[in-house]
């Protein structure tokens, strides 16, 4: 049986589900917008030679007493009925600013009538929903507690990432509360699922140790900054098989910020469905066999992509030989678009609707076009 891409939390992912809960996902599409930070920090990769074991351990150990005070357990219950109880998770959480703001999961929180929140020096705490976004998986929720007695973490920078960096996550699995587990960035630029109709690009891979009950805790480099979110494993048996996701930093300040301002992220829309560039639509054009982009299979009638004069392919299947009629997006503001992945990345960093961008198309594998496509809100 083929391994399984499941959310971390309530029900089949990182959430300790103890009676009973389920939660949506939905897959794929092209979406939207820039990045900001709550708190923004200047993270880098280190170059320096990699430590020795003991000064491994070392590190490790300062970061995990460092970071904890910031990372919170999240225990959600769900009532039904006459007041029923019929569902209880648990995930985990981290404070982003002073206010009491804290970010975890959408599939945490999605469900909950009642959040308690704990704290690393056992402060319990009611959370509740600031807002939620579903085509990110991320939720703001807030406690009312003194300034003081808050230790919001600081976010790193997620594009600075390369494969095989250490990274560290600390959370809740199986509802061990502050579970330090380490690894590396094993993948970058992964697409998955969000749990509404878009997908989310930019997604940082990793084989740290993620099971039920870490989703919605931070992703940390040796320098104790959050580089992203812990959301989704790839897994056959619902516990971690080396396979893990997290929502890169960059997107996650940009997200809480409109979360803690607005109560909802407004993402920008192109309107097409694509693919990436294979083997038999470069040979059926006669491409460069290192020509990469999103051929465009689908433009919606009257969207940005239609009124910008892009066109839908005749290239229906991509094992097909016999491709006309094809658009390629190679890039969009000069900024280099190897597939799907890069463009629902783009579009959801680094545009806000009603923004214009210049998209390079090769049509027909001959013809290179730069039209003007003026981003509208997701419909």
């Amino acid at each position: 049986m083929s391994p399984m891409r499941k959310k971390l939390p309530i029900l089949v992912i990182a959430i300790v589900v103890i009676l009973g809960l389920s939660i949506a996902a939905a897959g794929g599409a092209v979406g939207a917008a820039s990045s900001v930070a709550p708190r923004a920090a200047q993270t880098t990769v280190s170059q320096n030679p990699a430590p020795t074991t003991l000064e491994t351990t070392g590190i490790y150990t300062q970061l995990y007493q460092e970071a904890s005070p910031s990372v919170v357990a999240i225990r959600v219950t769900v009532v039904g009925r006459n007041n029923r109880v019929v569902g209880a998770a648990t995930g985990s959480g981290f404070v982003i600013d002073s206010e009491g703001h804290i970010i975890t999961n959408n599939h945490v929180v999605e469900q909950a009538n009642f959040i308690e929140v704990e704290f690393y020096d056992g402060t319990l705490a009611e959370g509740e929903v600031v807002g939620v976004d579903p085509d990110s998986d991320l939720a703001v929720i807030d406690v009312d507690l003194p300034a003081e007695e808050l230790e919001p973490i600081i976010f790193g920078d997620s594009d600075a990432l390369v494969v095989g960096v250490p990274v560290v996550a600390i959370g809740s699995p199986f509802g061990q509360d502050w579970t330090l587990t380490t690894g590396i960035v094993s993948g970058l630029n992964r697409i998955i699922d969000s749990l509404g109709s878009y997908s989310i690009g930019g997604i940082i891979q990793t084989d740290a140790a993620i099971n039920p009950g870490n989703s919605g805790g931070p992703l940390l480099n040796l320098d104790g900054q959050v580089v992203g979110v812990n959301s989704q494993i790839a897994t056959a048996s619902g516990s971690n098989s080396g396979v893990g996701f997290a929502v890169p930093s960059n997107l996650v300040q940009r997200v809480a910020l409109e979360l803690i301002a607005d109560g909802s992220v407004d993402y920008s829309y192109i309107g097409i469905a694509g693919t990436d560039v294979t083997l038999p639509m470069i040979q059926a054009l006669n491409l460069p066999a290192n020509t990469r982009g999103v051929a465009v299979s689908q433009v919606t009638p009257n969207s940005p992509a239609s009124m910008a004069g892009l066109h839908s392919s005749d290239f229906v299947r991509a094992s097909s030989s016999a491709a006309s009629n094809v658009d390629v997006i190679t890039a969009i503001d000069g900024v280099q678009i190897k597939g799907m992945d890069d463009l629902v990345s783009y579009l959801a960093r680094y545009t806000v609707p009603g923004q214009t961008v210049a998209v390079s198309v090769l049509r027909n594998g001959q013809e290179p076009l730069t039209l003007n496509v003026t981003l509208s809100p997701r419909p």
